[in-house]
């Protein structure tokens, strides 16, 4: 059986070539998907700055407090065919949450100063090299820190001077 061409409308087009039920559809899936947008940016406005506004990051600002650690100038260790050795001076802070946290602090700063000494002593300059270099420091020291001072909890540690020769 052969089948029938379709009759054609007055503008050379096919007639019944579109149901009718389909226009509704699309426009109830615009709408779900405008409602659906902004739900997003809603959710989005309310995590990035809804909960973290101005007043929490003031608040937060208020209650971070800073304990210096003495200015240390240490021997790094050799490199290999290196005849003199290289110094490393370092000034650093201990970020802690609360001032609470600082004054359980301040009593174990010869052990802190202690621990990065000993630390710091294996180090050699090519391991201090650039910003993976500086990013290695810190976690290193932030670990024997915290270590060092444990119950307490220091953040993050800030580099005021350092400086290898």
């Amino acid at each position: 059986m052969a089948k029938k061409p379709r009759p054609a409308d007055e503008e050379g087009e096919e007639t019944g070539a579109e149901p009718k039920g389909k226009g509704p559809k699309k426009l109830v899936l615009l709408a779900a998907a405008g409602v659906a947008l902004c739900a997003m940016a809603g959710g989005g406005y309310y995590f990035f700055l809804g909960r973290h506004g101005p007043e929490a990051e003031a608040h937060a600002a208020k209650t971070v407090a800073f304990v210096d650690i003495r200015e240390m100038t240490i021997n790094l260790g050799a490199e290999p065919n290196q005849e003199a050795r290289r110094v490393l001076k370092l000034k650093a802070a201990l970020e802690v949450h609360d001032p609470k946290t600082a004054a359980q602090i301040q009593p174990s700063l010869p052990r802190v100063e202690d621990a990065l000494q000993a630390f710091l002593r294996e180090l050699r300059p090519s391991e201090l090299d650039g910003s993976a270099g500086t990013y290695y420091l810190r976690e290193e020291l932030l670990r024997r820190v915290n270590l060092a001072v444990h119950p307490a909890k220091v953040d993050a540690i800030l580099f005021r001077d350092m400086l290898i020769q």
